[in-house]
């Protein structure tokens, strides 16, 4: 057989084995490398005339297939003839001075007419400089403020199966933060690198991706530690992964202090004591025990025993039970994980997250010990960092880090959970430990404007600005809506439902009427993913629009112009450098990164004249006599009361964790250990203030 018949007869039989039985034939041409596979589809010609908005027919019109780089140029008849596929059905005309036209033939190949219309004015978005006005000026915006959650450029999920069926949406947990200089170095998941503070409340990004595939999550619960200069940093693994390190870690650049981590360290934490010896915490399961262990400096390697430090007991815990209000003893047992070590005065605090982190009552708790590996004692007061009610829900699986200042904070996971169950956002809050060594962490008004690291405040409570909530259920106007996705969801104080307009057009607008002047302090501008279609991270992402005041609802005063942003803000958040007395504020949209102009919440916070609201009566709380986990806990109603706080802790003085309820006096607390003793206290939320919290009183058993 000569050599030509032997690569005639090979490419008709690859070309058999390459062409489905049902579809459009295929070529196989044979280069001088490799095989070209050259599909071979069936063509239809669409022949028409072109004619101006006068009828009269135009030549040297450009006819094409929208998306496609077959052209026909019109001749002196204004006739045209074009090829291409049977997919190809609308057509794209130009001419000078005509509008692009977006012609549909219907499946018409002969006698197709296209009529063109003079083009008008295009909308040109301006390139200037935003205006500065008194209440923002963007060259000299020094906040003292912030608001959770924490308004970071939140990485979309890459294209996987966590966005297919219900569209790209951001995302990210399982934060830990450190100080590396006078910087607050935030590691999350999921994000191609880390975020980086001084103050708390203006973020900037720094890519550090280690990613091999385009639909890898990045670093999954990162651990990160610094030695002297040098920042070591890893990410959660079965497999193992190596451990990178960087002098220099905002540039971007690590090497590998290993290549790959020794243990199945998933949520790994890695703390590196005061006397120079590394240790390992880490594990995520509803059934093993997180685990600890002392590892080499120089190859991560263990060298101590692993430990066993603690192990979830819904049974005697209540808040570590399964369900959006710890409910759920069927579906699954709940989950431990996120480990975490803090050391203070000598004691070592493990913190830990539990029960789910797609549930509103997703906490952190704490062990105790004397020694790095325990023996660890559960905490008396639990958990120590707790969220499960209003716009920000949830606080688990974080991290206690120091400021320069040498205040404690803790970052923690928020549960949003619409598109995903692990779609989520970070939330920080300012943290202590009492004179008896209790740690705690405060999230009373955790989503409201809190004073920022700027500011150096050893009472965590002392933190909030007093500046109240003055929009919630406040009516709002807007552009447009698209579906169901209606306006009033944006002062409903839920970041689970949200208005979308129609589109993303420039000059879509949402305006919420306080119904009274009142002293606006803060504005938080908090977006949603409504149609996006972006997945992983991007340079060109940023959102763009200005904020305007009224006292009318017709006459709007320019309050905060962001028309040049450059920054991706999808949770922002705008201090006024002075008081603004209005009634009306709107939201005019420039420019949206990716999909609808959509609000999951437009809050404003400041103050109403008039007397804060009264102190609740009434307060009772009965815990139950089958299950003493659960209470029920109620009170009387408060004239001009929005909402209400409800403390509780395991003395009058160790009121530390807070559950706020908007709608209702009555809450149904699942989240109690069984065998402690506890205090409850109340207060009452109003535009004008708070009022004095209730005496403490012990449930009724």
């Amino acid at each position: 057989m000569n050599l030509r018949l032997s690569i005639i007869l090979a490419t008709m039989a690859l070309t058999a084995l390459t062409v489905p039985a049902a579809t459009d034939s295929i070529r196989v041409v044979k280069g001088q490398v490799s095989d070209y596979f050259i599909t071979v589809t069936p063509q239809h010609t669409i022949r028409g005339t072109v004619c101006g908005p006068d009828g009269r027919a135009l030549e040297g019109a450009t006819v094409m297939f929208f998306a496609s780089p077959i052209h026909a140029t019109t001749d002196a008849d204004g006739r045209f003839s074009i090829t291409g596929s049977p997919a190809d059905t609308a057509l794209y005309v130009y001419y000078p001075g005509m509008q692009l036209e977006n012609h549909f033939t219907a499946g018409r190949t002969d006698g197709v007419r296209v009529q063109l219309r003079p083009a008008g004015p295009r909308a040109l978005q301006a390139r200037t400089k935003a205006v500065a006005t008194r209440w923002y000026d963007h060259d000299n915006y020094k906040p003292q403020t912030f608001c959770n959650p924490i308004n970071i450029n939140y990485n979309f999920e890459p294209y996987n199966n966590n966005v297919r069926p219900n569209g790209s949406f951001r995302s990210s947990a399982d934060p830990m933060a450190l100080m590396y200089g006078n910087e607050a170095f935030l590691f999350s998941t999921n994000q191609d690198g880390f975020h980086y503070s001084r103050d708390f409340t203006e973020w900037e990004f720094a890519l550090a991706s280690f990613k091999r595939r385009p639909t890898d999550d990045d670093q999954c619960a990162p651990a990160a530690y610094v030695s002297g200069d040098t920042l070591f940093y890893t990410g959660s693994t079965y497999e193992g992964l190596p451990v990178w390190y960087s002098t220099d870690p905002k540039s971007g650049k690590f090497r590998r202090a290993v290549d790959r981590n020794a243990l199945p360290s998933w949520d790994p934490c890695l703390f590196l004591d005061d006397d120079g010896k590394l240790y390992l915490y880490y594990g995520s399961s509803n059934e093993y025990p997180l685990k600890g262990v002392q590892v080499s400096r120089q190859d991560f390697y263990p060298v101590s025993k692993i430990h066993d430090v603690m192990a979830l007991h819904p049974d005697e815990h209540g808040w570590e039970r399964f369900g959006m209000n710890n409910d759920d003893t069927s579906t699954l047992a709940p989950f431990t994980e996120g480990a975490y070590m803090t050391k203070h005065n000598g004691r070592y605090y493990l913190q830990y997250g539990a029960p789910g982190t797609e549930f509103k009552v997703y906490a952190d708790g704490v062990y105790v010990s004397d020694s790095p590996l325990g023996p660890f004692v559960y905490q008396k007061h639990n958990p120590m960092s707790y969220k499960p009610g209003g716009y920000v829900q949830g606080s688990g699986h974080g991290g206690t880090f120091r400021d320069s200042n040498g205040n404690y904070w803790h970052v923690s996971t928020c549960m949003l959970s619409l598109k995903y169950k692990f779609e989520r956002r970070i939330g920080l809050y300012p943290t202590a430990f009492d004179s008896d060594g209790v740690m705690y962490s405060s999230a009373a008004f955790g989503d409201y404007p809190n004073y920022n690291a700027l500011h150096n405040i050893t009472n965590p409570a002392a933190r909030f600005a007093g500046w109240m909530l003055l929009s919630y259920r406040k009516p709002v106007t807007v552009s447009s809506t698209d579906s169901t996705y209606v306006a009033a969801n944006a002062t409903d104080e839920s970041m689970r439902t949200y208005w979308a307009a129609a589109g993303s057009a420039p000059g879509e607008w949402i305006a919420v009427d306080l119904l009274r002047p009142v002293t606006v302090r803060a504005i938080q501008l908090n977006h949603y993913d409504h149609k996006t279609d972006q997945h992983d991270r991007a340079s060109d992402l940023y959102h763009q629009y200005r904020v305007y005041a009224s006292d009318n609802g017709s006459d709007w005063t320019l309050i905060a112009d962001k028309s040049d942003n450059d920054k991706d803000v999808p949770h922002d958040y705008i201090e006024l450098a002075t008081p603004l007395q209005t009634r009306h504020i709107k939201v005019e949209n420039l420019h949206m990164p990716t999909g609808h102009f959509a609000v999951s919440g437009l809050r404003v916070f400041g103050n109403a004249d008039g007397p804060a609201p009264a102190t609740p009566k009434g307060l009772k709380a009965v815990r139950s006599k089958t299950d003493p986990r659960n209470a029920m806990i109620s009170w009387k109603a408060v004239d001009k009361a929005y909402g209400y706080n409800v403390y509780y802790g395991i003395a009058p003085d160790k009121l530390y964790n807070a559950i706020t309820v908007l709608d209702g006096t009555s809450y149904d607390m699942r989240g109690l250990d069984r065998d402690s003793d506890y205090y409850f206290a109340i207060e009452a939320l109003g535009e004008s203030g708070r009022s004095d919290i209730s005496k403490a009183i012990k449930p009724i058993k």
